[in-house]
């Protein structure tokens, strides 16, 4: 558990020595729910029980659908309706499920804003941050995984355009390809790997959550000024911190049920506002849509994906210095997943000695555009790839490497942060100065 001094459980009863001496699960549950926290978090710390619950939800609700569910490319679409027509609560359920996924990532891209915002990535919580964006890329598989499975018409060339770029990779795209698929096309051997799939990568992500949060309950948790608990003694520790029950527990669920008023509202009113009405067309290898797009959660990395093209000049250095062995094609993939690479590589881009950007005036300045460009990237990618899309995808792109691979940097060396607070005690009180 944490390295900040705080009381730990003690068994009491005979039953609870017994019990703790053999299996100590309540001592964990204990040193869990009552770890000394960082009294000072604010309201964007609210997000990590908002993912907890989605997880849960999503697994629960994925369970109940694929006990109805036919992974076979004659009956899948059919399952499907016959889930929402004929199942009892089958299409409130459908719905929870499908809209839950976007919740789930809505939630995931703010924590993940906020930790680039407050360095939550810095010492000593490097680990913390990789494991979580170990989480955020098995949840793009696992969604993008689902979005096959309906087998409309977005799933089936959704899947092929996707499954496709592994083609791109040189010398062995082809066979990696064709393992993916199960065969030469996208067809029922890959509908049944990815429901497979599908199914099993949820569990993969509930046992990363777990290393996630026994990450930072070993490091403590960050906070909005940057600045460590106090570990000298219990009572220091104490005048930085509250314990996690019920303080923060009752800020979260109060903050989990105002987000779950509206997600409900979403469910029952407008379910499908965020879907794509090709998918309510049954999966036809014959006719292609007009204009393929991914879910609005994987728009900024899909216009990073489109924005290199074959007449962009870095393109066509990198081809020539290959002799033509990286296209355009595959230095798009590389982008795509090279713009999550360099999230992952934040803790050891960022040479800032200050943790947390309130008191950095540049940074704020350069991480605004970031938030920006993010957005701006996903308008884009649900665009075509005409002018001026191609530029604004191409500017976006280009700014998303140069903010970690440039500024990021640059900004330790010429940035002069303002001074933090001594003590998360004292920045509290600056804020709550009668609270006791």
């Amino acid at each position: 558990m944490s390295g900040i001094p705080h009381d730990h459980y003690e068994p009491k009863s005979d039953g609870e020595k017994w019990l703790d001496s053999r299996l100590p699960i309540v001592g964990l549950i204990y040193n869990t729910i009552m770890i000394p926290t960082p009294k000072n978090l604010n309201w964007m710390w609210i997000w990590g029980i908002v993912l907890a619950f989605c997880l849960v939800l999503q697994i629960v609700t994925g369970i109940i659908l694929a006990m109805h569910y036919t992974p076979h490319v004659d009956l899948a679409f059919a399952s499907i309706e016959h889930i929402m027509r004929n199942v009892n609560g089958g299409h409130f359920i459908r719905y929870v499920h499908m809209n839950g996924a976007a919740l789930f990532f809505f939630a995931v891209y703010i924590h993940i804003f906020r930790g680039l915002y407050y360095g939550s990535y810095k010492a000593p919580r490097e680990i913390t941050w990789v494991i979580g964006m170990m989480i955020y890329l098995a949840m793009m598989a696992t969604g993008f995984l689902g979005y096959v499975l309906p087998w409309g018409q977005m799933s089936f060339w959704g899947a092929t355009v996707i499954t496709g770029l592994f083609g791109a990779i040189p010398f062995i795209g082809d066979a990696l390809q064709t393992w993916l698929l199960g065969g030469p096309a996208v067809d029922n051997a890959t509908l049944n790997r990815f429901f497979s799939l599908h199914y099993l990568l949820p569990f993969v992500i509930a046992a990363l959550v777990a290393l996630h949060i026994w990450a930072f309950h070993t490091t403590g948790n960050s906070n909005p000024t940057g600045v460590e608990v106090r570990r000298g003694s219990k009572e220091e520790a104490e005048k930085d911190t509250l314990p996690f029950w019920p303080y923060f527990v009752i800020k979260d669920l109060f903050a989990l049920a105002v987000i779950l008023t509206i997600f409900f509202a979403v469910v029952g009113f407008m379910p499908n506002y965020l879907g794509h009405p090709d998918n309510y067309i049954e999966a036809n290898p014959l006719v292609t849509p007009a204009h393929i797009v991914p879910e609005w959660y994987y728009l900024p990395f899909y216009a990073i994906l489109r924005a290199f093209t074959a007449d962009v000049w870095v393109v066509q250095l990198v081809s020539w210095v290959t002799g033509g062995i990286v296209d355009a094609k595959f230095f798009g993939v590389v982008a795509m997943f090279g713009a999550i690479g360099v999230m992952v590589a934040a803790p050891w881009l960022d040479t800032s000695s200050t943790r947390s950007g309130r008191f950095r005036p540049m940074f704020k300045m350069w991480f605004a555009l970031l938030a920006i460009d993010f957005v701006v990237l996903m308008w884009v990618g649900a665009r075509d790839t005409e002018f001026p899309h191609d530029w604004i995808s191409l500017i976006g792109s280009a700014y998303w490497f140069a903010y970690f691979l440039v500024i990021l940097p640059l900004m330790g060396v010429l940035e002069k942060p303002t001074t933090p607070p001594a003590t998360i005690e004292e920045d509290f009180k600056s804020h709550y100065p009668d609270a006791k």
